[in-house]
């Protein structure tokens, strides 16, 4: 009696529930545009086209210093903000008093929209980068405030003890241990700070500087460039999506290592 061997199978790899959803809404896209049978300003909206300007603005390095200029005024929003509101965040953790003193004022400001900031920070600062700066501080500073605070109050009291017990300082109760305790919650503050500045960056751009993905947007309405205003759309996604995904990746490596 002889044994036959059946053929080894080739597994094939499945394609993430991801790629179909980003290939599903792709699809939505070229039909609702497709010039093959849209015509008129439609079809510019179409992503052959889209994908055309996104090539010719790459190889012509046209949109690299509008890039740098919106990630330089992200840099500089988010470092504004981080040394504003992590101290001020921890203060409020480590403070009863400053708590008190603070939360009313502190959710009434928060609710604010930062856009609504935008005729003050022109009349204060004037045409340029600098109202820019204030905006996306504004609006960045709120999330490392809360959550540098939570991270305060989520310390687990057996640690403080252990501190007391060695007869640490306050510094080094501080310094050794709360401020590490509260990494995780300054990750994600950082997170929801980046994601807020993103989005408030484009329409803080509009306000009279020479570069940038959202002085981009307005140059390319004027020119009834719409290929192109669609492509900075996209990149404008992807670059946020980019920067999300960095620190979410440290935030899981800082929880992993801990």
């Amino acid at each position: 009696m002889s044994l036959t061997t059946s053929p080894p199978r080739h597994r094939t790899l499945p394609i993430p529930i991801s790629l179909w959803g980003l290939l599903g809404t792709l699809l939505i896209w070229w039909v609702a545009t497709t010039p093959l049978w849209h015509s008129g300003v439609i079809g510019d909206f179409s992503p052959e086209r889209t994908f055309g300007a996104i090539a010719q603005m790459v190889t012509s390095g046209a949109i690299f210093p509008h890039i740098w200029a919106s990630l330089r005024r992200v840099v500089v929003g988010l470092v504004a903000a981080t040394l504003i509101g992590i101290p001020l965040g921890l203060l409020i953790g480590l403070s009863r008093r400053a708590e008190e003193a603070t939360s009313v004022l502190f959710q009434f400001l928060r609710m604010i929209s930062p856009v609504s900031w935008m005729p003050v920070a022109v009349m204060v600062f004037g045409i340029g980068d600098w109202p820019v700066y204030f905006l996306l501080t504004v609006a960045a500073v709120w999330p490392l405030i809360l959550n540098a605070a939570a991270g305060v109050a989520s310390v687990d009291r057996r640690w403080l003890l252990l501190s007391r017990s060695l007869c640490a300082t306050r510094w080094e109760t501080v310094s050794r241990v709360i401020v590490p305790a509260t990494i995780p919650h300054l990750l994600t503050g950082l997170r929801l700070a980046v994601g807020i500045i993103w989005i408030v960056l484009v329409p803080a751009e509009m306000l009279g500087v020479r570069a940038g993905l959202g002085y981009y947007i307005l140059d390319t309405r004027d020119r009834l460039a719409y290929s192109e205003l669609m492509a900075v759309i996209l990149i404008i996604g992807l670059i946020g999506y980019l920067l999300d995904t960095a620190l979410r990746r440290a935030s899981q490596a800082w929880t992993h290592q801990a």
